[in-house]
């Protein structure tokens, strides 16, 4: 399912986006040892023409979401932490470079800045 930014809603899942790289910057970069793999994360501002949200990249992702380049994401998901939407895609997912995105990107529009709460409804 093609979404846009602006439509994204918690616990949203097998999304797909076409997305600029705003911002990129590395928050995470763990060498291990030879028996365990190396950690890499980093946390990019990906938008399109309806606005801008957090994309947390992980390892082989960090490479692909550089700043500026035009990415797709595909089996995307919205996690919410401290109550804010951000984007993660997990195995089978795929960041690939390239994507259509058509026109200018809208960063005045940011997504992940929404305060959601959960409400219990019922007794």
């Amino acid at each position: 399912m093609t979404i846009t930014v602006s439509s994204l809603r918690p616990d949203q899942k097998g999304l797909t986006l076409s997305v600029k790289v705003v911002e990129a910057k590395v928050t995470l970069n763990r060498e291990r040892g030879p028996k365990a793999p190396s950690v890499k994360v980093a946390e990019c501002l990906v938008a399109d023409s309806t606005g801008v949200v957090v994309f947390v990249a992980r390892n082989e992702q960090v490479d692909v979401a550089e700043k500026g380049a035009t990415i797709t994401l595909t089996g995307a998901k919205v996690d919410m932490f401290r109550g804010s939407m951000r984007l993660t895609v997990d195995a089978p997912g795929k960041v690939e470079s390239g994507g259509d995105l058509a026109g200018a990107v809208n960063t005045s529009n940011n997504v992940s800045l929404l305060e959601f709460e959960v409400v219990t409804v019922g007794a």
